[in-house]
């Protein structure tokens, strides 16, 4: 996702000279090229994200579109002061990039993990939340952020799933993508854990489970009408997310369907639930760890649906 983001940006500066990129002393891999083609646009802070924070604020409000990037939690829990006060309260045109969303960098430990980021970001006032499944979404999110004017958070993950997107198919930066249909129960997912959701939904469909599939991109603002849909055509809906179950995916949905009065006939939140993801390891390793791949989701999902069969018939 990292990389397919930094090519739709890199495609995109030379049209707009205000964007400009900023780094916490990484990613030269892939940030290299950018620096090379665009050296105005560029700017290395050092390990200072909270010195990156206000100066990206200051850079946007004298006009510029700044993104800032960095890894794991850094450039969002490490600095959430400054993106309180200095970027959100001022309605500043600031992008905030995190590589490695969730459990990417699983084998640095939780320091590097962002498992808390969705539900404190999308509590911000102003705060756009994105976080793309697939390298189509994370494309079309980076794109469509160099246009968008006020803070932003894109939360990239290492992994992704499968191509998913349609030769029709326009990106909506507001909606909920219906990746497929079915009638007994919505898995909705935000992330690369996405591929994990789609392998589970193979699994539930030998079983005879035929599952919708959503995918969150965008989880602030969040598509309450396709949720309301999904309430009410479908046998339950699951929230899977590489994060905390407080206040992540799982209670965005809840909030937008308990407001809008519609409750499906069962709800579960997969997740971490209330533990850090301590152990070390890669990043799949500990979706098995944390009952977070396929397998995983699909024995949740598929003993759930098990205990309302007799309601459902």
């Amino acid at each position: 996702m990292r990389d397919t983001f930094i090519r739709a940006l890199t495609e995109l500066a030379p049209q707009h000279p205000e964007l400009l990129l900023l780094t916490g002393d990484l990613g030269f891999g892939v940030l290299n090229g950018f620096s090379a083609r665009f050296p105005r646009q560029f700017l290395n802070v050092g390990v200072a994200e909270q010195n990156m924070s206000g100066l990206a604020a200051g850079l946007a409000l004298e006009g510029h579109t700044v993104f800032t990037y960095s890894i794991g939690n850094f450039p969002t829990l490490r600095c959430l002061e400054q993106i309180r006060s200095d970027i959100c309260y001022h309605h500043a045109n600031v992008k905030i990039v995190c590589v490695g969303g969730g459990m990417s960098y699983g084998p640095v430990g939780m320091s590097h993990h962002a498992t808390e980021d969705l539900a404190i970001l999308r509590s911000l006032p102003g705060m756009l939340v994105f976080s793309p499944g697939d390298l189509w979404e994370a494309a079309e999110c980076g794109r469509y952020l160099v246009s968008h004017r006020g803070p932003a958070y894109l939360r990239l993950d290492k992994s992704a799933a499968p191509a998913t997107v349609q030769p029709w198919e326009a990106f909506r930066p507001d909606g909920i993508r219906t990746l497929r249909d079915g009638s007994d129960v919505t898995l909705a997912a935000t992330g690369g854990i996405l591929g994990e959701a789609l392998l589970a939904a193979d699994a539930l469909a030998e079983e005879g489970f035929f599952c919708r599939v959503l995918s969150v991109h965008t989880v602030k603002p969040l598509d309450a009408d396709t949720l309301i849909a999904a309430a009410s055509e479908t046998g339950g809906i699951v929230a899977i997310e590489e994060h905390a179950v407080d206040g992540g995916l799982g209670g965005a949905i809840a909030e937008a369907l308990m407001e809008a009065g519609a409750f499906p006939p069962f709800f579960l939140r997969i997740g971490l639930r209330n533990t850090f993801s301590s152990v070390v390891g890669s990043q799949q390793y500990l979706r098995n760890v944390y009952s977070l791949d396929a397998a995983a989701i699909a024995r949740t999902v598929s003993t759930r649906l098990r205990v309302s069969a007799p309601a459902l018939a």
